[in-house]
C-alpha cells in the first residue's frame, strides 16, 4: 500500500530519497519524548488500530520504534511502512491516559507527520487541496463562511437530493464522503457580533471560541452554550480576529499553517479583560492547550502562548468547577455519553461532563462500554481512512445500542457526525446531541415549568 493511501500532501518538489537520513530541523519528534518509552505495553489494549489489527507495528509502542529506527538513521523517512502507521493511527491519545511513563505520544506522531509532508512528493492535485484547505479556506474565516454559505445552498435547494438520488456520487466513489457533510446551521455565528449578559449575580466573563465548523455547522450549539453560561452568572463574548484552531492542520502535519492560525488567536485573546477562555470542541480544545508546544521555537509566541494555553479550558471543565449558580430543570430522558478522544485522553476531562449530567433531574445516564474508545471520527481520518474508521464507528454504535439509550451525548463535533452518519445508515432513531444542547434545553424546560407555575389556575 502506498503512503500516498495515508497521508494529505504537502512536499511540492520530487526529492530523491537517498541521501536523507534521520530526522531534521526544529519539528523533528523530540528525543527526549522518543525515549521516555519504556516499551512496557500498558499503551495496547488501549488503543484502537491495536485492538482491531492486533499488530505490534500499529500500536503505540510499535510506532515509537519506527520513529525511533528513523531518528537513528535505521530506518528511511520514505519507508513505506513508517508512512504508513503513522497516518493508520487515530492520533486519539488513548495511550497517554494508559502511559505509565507520561510519553506524549500526541507530539511524536504530529511531528513525524511533519517530517514526511516535507520531503515526500505528492500528485498535484492532493497538494492542490491541502493547500486550499490550511492555507485558504481554514486561514481565513470570511472564505470560510463563503463555502459554508454555498454549502448551506446545496442543501436547502434540493440540489443535494437530487445529486443523491442520481447515483453520480456512487460513480465518483463519494457517496461516504458526501455523507459526511455536516447540515449547516440556518444563521453563522460570526465572532464580535454577539454578546450575552449573565443572568443574576455576575460571576466574570468568558471569552467563546468560535472556531470554523462549530461556527458555521453548529452555530446553535454555540448560542446554546452561551445561554448556558449566562444563566450561570458569566458574561459571554466572542471577540472579533479569532479564527480556526489550526487542529486539522497539525494533525495533517502542516505545523507551519497550524502555528499561524495559532498566532492569530494568541493575538485576538490576550485582549481583553476576561477570566477564561472556553471551548465546546474537545479537539480545538486539546489544540489550544498546545500552542505553548506548537509554538515553542517562536521567540515572539512562546511565552504569550504558555500563558494562553493556562487559561484555555473546555466548557464542561469550567462549568464543573466553577458550580451551578442556577440548578436545570427536569429532562425525563435515558442517555448514554461518548466520550471524546481529545477530550478524556488529551485533557483528562472526564468526570466533568458527567458531572454535569448528573445534574439534570430526570435524566438517566446508562454508562457505555468502551465510552472512551475512538469512533473512528479522527478529524478527517474517516475521509483517509475509510476502512478502519468504519470498524471502529460499528463498534462504537453496537456500544451505544447496548445500553438502550434514545440519546447520545458527546462533546465534538467530529464525533458527533461520524455518529449521527453511522446511525443514519443503520436506519436508527438515536438522537446524538451535544452537552451543552442539552443542559440549555434542561434550563429552557425549568423556565417554561416556572411560567406555568406562575399562571393562574
Amino acid at each position: 500500500m502506498s503512503p500516498t493511501d495515508y497521508s494529505l500532501p504537502f512536499a511540492t518538489a520530487v526529492v530523491e530519497p537517498e541521501p536523507i537520513q534521520g530526522f531534521f530541523g526544529p519539528d523533528s519528534p523530540p528525543v527526549d519524548v522518543i525515549r521516555s518509552c519504556v516499551h512496557c505495553g500498558f499503551c495496547l489494549p488501549a488503543c484502537p488500530t491495536y485492538r482491531v489489527t492486533a499488530r505490534e507495528r500499529s500500536s503505540p509502542r510499535g510506532r515509537i520504534s519506527l520513529i525511533k529506527s528513523v531518528e537513528e538513521g535505521r530506518l528511511s523517512i520514505f519507508d513505506e511502512t513508517f508512512q504508513e502507521e503513522m497516518y493508520l493511527c487515530l492520533n486519539c491519545r488513548a495511550c497517554e491516559s494508559a502511559c505509565p511513563s507520561g510519553v506524549k505520544y500526541g507530539e511524536l506522531v504530529e511531528s513525524a507527520r511533519a517530517q514526511i509532508e516535507a520531503v515526500t512528493p505528492r500528485p498535484l492535485p492532493v497538494r492542490a487541496a491541502r493547500l486550499g484547505a490550511f492555507h485558504g479556506a481554514f486561514a481565513s474565516p470570511r472564505a470560510f463562511r463563503a463555502l459554508s454559505s454555498m454549502l448551506k445552498v446545496y442543501q436547502r435547494s434540493g440540489v443535494q437530493s437530487m445529486v443523491r438520488r442520481s447515483g453520480m456520487l456512487d460513480a465518483l466513489g463519494l457517496k461516504q464522503q458526501e455523507a459526511m457533510l455536516p447540515q449547516l446551521s440556518d444563521e453563522f455565528l460570526v465572532p464580535g457580533r454577539e454578546f450575552w449578559p449573565a443572568h443574576g449575580i455576575r460571576r466574570g466573563t468568558v471569552a467563546l471560541l468560535a472556531g470554523c465548523v462549530m461556527s458555521t455547522a453548529y452555530a446553535d450549539v454555540h448560542r446554546a452554550t452561551a445561554r448556558v453560561l449566562a444563566r450561570n452568572g458569566f458574561d459571554v463574548v466572542v471577540p472579533e480576529g479569532q479564527g480556526c484552531c489550526g487542529a486539522l492542520a497539525v494533525h495533517s502535519g502542516d505545523l507551519e499553517a497550524g502555528r499561524s492560525l495559532a498566532r492569530r488567536n494568541v493575538d485576538t485573546f490576550e485582549r481583553g479583560d476576561i477570566d477564561a477562555i472556553l471551548v465546546n470542541a474537545a479537539g480545538c480544545g486539546a489544540a489550544m492547550k498546545e500552542y505553548d508546544f506548537l509554538l515553542r521555537n517562536d521567540p515572539a509566541y512562546a511565552e504569550r502562548s504558555r500563558r494562553l494555553s493556562e487559561r484555555v479550558l473546555d466548557v464542561t471543565e469550567f462549568l464543573a468547577a466553577q458550580g451551578l449558580a442556577e440548578m436545570p430543570g427536569p429532562l425525563e430522558c435515558v442517555v448514554t455519553y461518548q466520550e471524546p478522544c481529545h477530550l478524556v485522553h488529551a485533557q483528562r476531562v472526564a468526570i466533568q461532563p458527567r458531572e454535569l449530567l448528573a445534574a439534570i433531574p430526570g435524566l438517566q445516564l446508562v454508562e457505555m462500554p468502551e465510552s472512551s474508545l475512538c469512533c473512528g471520527s479522527a478529524g478527517i481520518y474517516n475521509l483517509l481512512q475509510p476502512e478502519m474508521s468504519s470498524t471502529l464507528l460499528d463498534r462504537k454504535l453496537d456500544n451505544a445500542a447496548n445500553t438502550g439509550a434514545r440519546t447520545i451525548v458527546s462533546a465534538n463535533p467530529g464525533c458527533m457526525l461520524q455518529l449521527a452518519s453511522g446511525l443514519r445508515e443503520r436506519g436508527a432513531e438515536v438522537e446524538v446531541v451535544h452537552i451543552m444542547t442539552l443542559l440549555d434545553r434542561a434550563y429552557a424546560a425549568k423556565s417554561h415549568n416556572t411560567v406555568e407555575d406562575s399562571l393562574p389556575a
